[in-house]
C-alpha cells in the first residue's frame, strides 16, 4: 500500500511495516483511498481528524445562507395604488436576500381574468429586474397564477 502523512517517507510499503510505522509514532493507520493502486493510507491521530473535520462542517453549515421566501399576493384586478405599494414590499425583499413569490389569486369567476393577472406578474417581473430575476415565469396552479422571482447577487 502507499504511505502518506507527516513525519513518513511517503512510499510504497508492505501493510505490516505500514503498520509498525504508525504503532512507532503513536498514531492510527486510516485507509484513504481503497480503489486506488496501490490503494492509499494515511498516518493519523483518527480522533483529532474527526473533531475537525466535524469542526470544518459547523464552520460551513453556519456559513451557508438559507433562503427565506416572502409571499405577494394580489388579485385580477388589483388597482394601481396597491400595485405600487406591493412592489415597494418586493423590492424591500429581494434586496434583503429573500426570494419572492408573487401570486395572482382568482376568486370565484375572476378565473376568466387569467389574462389580467398573467400581465400584471410579467408587469411586475420587468419593473423588479434591477432588483432580481425571474426565477418561473407565470405558471396558472388551480385558482392561483405564480411566478418566482430570486434576488440578484450583490458584490
Amino acid at each position: 500500500m502507499r504511505l502518506v502523512g507527516e513525519n513518513i517517507e511517503i512510499g510504497v510499503y508492505p501493510i505490516s511495516k505500514a503498520r509498525e510505522l504508525a504503532r512507532e509514532q503513536e498514531l492510527d493507520l486510516v485507509e484513504i483511498s481503497p480503489k486506488a493502486v496501490p490503494p492509499v493510507c494515511k498516518v493519523i491521530d483518527y480522533k483529532k481528524f474527526m473533531y475537525e473535520q466535524k469542526k470544518r462542517e459547523k464552520v460551513l453549515k453556519s456559513k451557508a445562507t438559507k433562503v427565506t421566501v416572502k409571499e405577494i399576493r394580489f388579485g385580477p384586478q388589483t388597482d394601481e395604488h396597491d400595485y405600487e405599494f406591493k412592489k415597494k414590499h418586493a423590492i424591500k425583499f429581494l434586496q434583503d436576500g429573500a426570494k419572492l413569490k408573487a401570486f395572482v389569486f382568482f376568486k370565484g369567476r375572476s378565473i376568466i381574468f387569467k389574462e389580467q393577472g398573467h400581465i400584471l406578474l410579467l408587469k411586475l417581473a420587468q419593473e423588479l429586474e434591477d432588483y432580481g430575476k425571474v426565477e418561473q415565469m407565470p405558471k396558472l396552479e388551480g385558482k392561483r397564477m405564480i411566478m418566482f422571482i430570486s434576488p440578484k447577487k450583490t458584490k
